[in-house]
């Protein structure tokens, strides 16, 4: 069930558990949720983009971000349960917060280097919403990185990601980027193929910067 680029199927984003997710995410996990490869694959990509040399957002976040040193902006994490993200040795700022329930983010514009969301995209039911909040706090030239593997909490994560394979799943991720009005969106498999470790992709755009912007000039 990978979507049109215009349009979502019909049930593409229903849930097999539709009950509130604050039930669901209540009792504390404090566990990781890919294997050591995986991981290491997840903060490569952050050191490669230098993530942790700004101020960093981490979306959907937990009790680990994954990243190599403190940011060095500071970390503010977003997610649904306190006990984990107060667990977060890096963490400067806890916000606890729902996106499926509410997209908006609470922050002024412009205020982040980087956002991140680490193996969590395929539960919003609302991702293109708030990947343009992701845009709108992003500092001009800043980043966007989505990281998702095969593993997912299925009665969560939204019909149209368990209906695809990996490919499908890269072409979703890319398409709400896009949708959400990046440019020059780039997916890469960040684990060998073949090497035993959880399949690791990350899908990450940055927005325009005044360098890529060239203001018309009269002719004549």
């Amino acid at each position: 069930m990978t979507p049109r680029h215009d349009a979502w199927p019909p049930g593409f984003f229903d849930r097999y558990d539709e009950d509130d997710d604050a039930v669901f995410y209540g009792p504390p996990r404090l566990v990781t949720h890919l294997d050591d490869g995986a991981i290491a694959a997840v903060t490569g990509l952050y050191d490669e983009l230098d993530v942790p040399g700004g101020r960093v957002l981490d979306l959907m976040s937990s009790w680990v971000s994954h990243l190599s040193r403190r940011p060095a902006g500071g970390l503010t994490v977003l997610g649904m349960n306190a006990v984990e993200l107060e667990r977060n040795p890096l963490a400067d700022e806890v916000v606890v917060q729902d996106l499926n329930r509410d997209p908006r983010l609470p922050f002024d514009d412009q205020a982040f280097d980087a956002v991140t969301c680490c193996v969590s995209v395929d539960y919003l039911v609302r991702p293109v919403e708030v990947l343009r909040e992701a845009a709108r706090v992003l500092r001009p030239g800043g980043v966007v990185v989505l990281t998702f593997s095969n593993r997912c909490f299925p009665t969560k994560a939204v019909r149209g990601w368990l209906e695809t394979d990996e490919q499908g799943r890269v072409a979703i991720v890319q398409a709400y980027l896009e949708r959400a009005g990046f440019a020059d969106v780039t997916t890469a498999l960040r684990t060998p193929p073949r090497s035993g470790s959880d399949p690791l992709w990350g899908a990450w755009a940055r927005v325009a910067g005044p360098a890529d912007s060239v203001e018309s000039v009269p002719s004549g």
